[in-house]
């Protein structure tokens, strides 16, 4: 009865399909991509144990705690992280809980939010997500079916009714940046109204160091709304819009379009992946855009 208009978890649980139809990315020494076959996925170091201080060892990485302790010097010594992370940052809008074509923008959200952690799970990455919320804490990061299956409950959760407390996409790219490693990937779900109003320069800076997506969720009345009178319910109230009328068109396109359209050219030449998904596509058609992704190099 629901079908379209709320995600369950059945159906985000059956699209693990999608991903293992698509080929994995080869690894390589330099990144994902790459020829040479190495099992390091990560771009950042880990912490893994402490050893007394001999000539030659970089200073900037005394364990200055342990030296006090035992009197003598001790230096740091890491390893490469051997997970990725990807984090899917999930925009709340309310313009999102509507659709015209096959379901709401919202129950697409999820589903591609769905597809992307169990390619990450195919992928070997740990995965995470977050909204912009101060009263719920981000999904933390976990690998495996259980690192989805956390992802999914939250994806479910989140676009079955706007969320109440909902802070924006701002806040939510804010948590982000605190999660983020070098040489994670980023892929955002985002409504295009709620791209337009980030700071352009919020971009660059989360594309240095990581792979950067956003998906902007569409529907089909919006990018081609038909050539005639139109009605809507809005405040209990019944009206109609004469898209006939040239200036209506064109109010209607400032609404819808031109947020889109800038979207589109901004993000790129910000070293940002752009796709659209319209609501009437299927679910794993933008999964294309993660086959030309570059991973950053720290």
């Amino acid at each position: 009865m629901n079908e379209g208009i709320i995600p369950s978890l059945s159906e985000l649980i059956a699209l693990r399909a999608s991903a293992q139809r698509r080929p994995p990315a080869r690894r390589g020494r330099h990144s994902v991509t790459g020829p040479s076959a190495s099992p390091l996925r990560g771009r950042g170091m880990e912490y893994a144990e402490s050893r007394e201080y001999v000539a030659g060892d970089d200073v900037r990485h005394i364990d200055w705690r342990l030296t006090a302790r035992s009197g003598r010097t001790h230096t740091k010594l890491f390893q490469a992280e051997r997970e990725r992370l990807t984090l899917l940052v999930a925009d709340t809008s309310p313009l999102l809980y509507f659709g015209t074509r096959t379901r709401f923008k919202s129950v697409q959200a999820a589903r591609a939010g769905a597809v992307a952690a169990w390619q990450a799970v195919r992928e070997g990455d740990r995965i995470a997500i977050v909204r912009g919320s101060m009263a719920e804490a981000p999904v933390p990061p976990a690998s495996g079916t259980r690192g989805a299956l956390r992802v999914l409950d939250a994806l479910v959760r989140w676009y079955t009714a706007t969320p109440p407390d909902d802070l924006g996409l701002a806040f939510a790219l804010d948590h982000a940046a605190r999660l983020l490693r070098p040489g994670s990937r980023l892929l955002v779900l985002a409504e295009p109204h709620s791209v337009a109003a980030i700071p352009e320069s919020r971009w660059p800076a989360l594309a240095a160091h990581h792979d950067v997506v956003v998906l902007l969720l569409t529907d089909p009345l919006e990018t081609a709304p038909p050539s005639q009178r139109l009605p809507f319910v809005s405040g209990g109230q019944r009206v109609e819009l004469d898209l006939t009328s040239d200036a209506q068109r064109e109010a209607w396109c400032a609404e819808f379009q031109r947020p889109l359209d800038r979207a589109l050219d901004l993000l790129p030449a910000r070293g940002v992946q752009v796709r659209t998904l319209a609501t009437d596509a299927p679910s794993d058609a933008w999964l294309a855009a993660l086959g030309r992704m570059q991973p950053q190099v720290a």
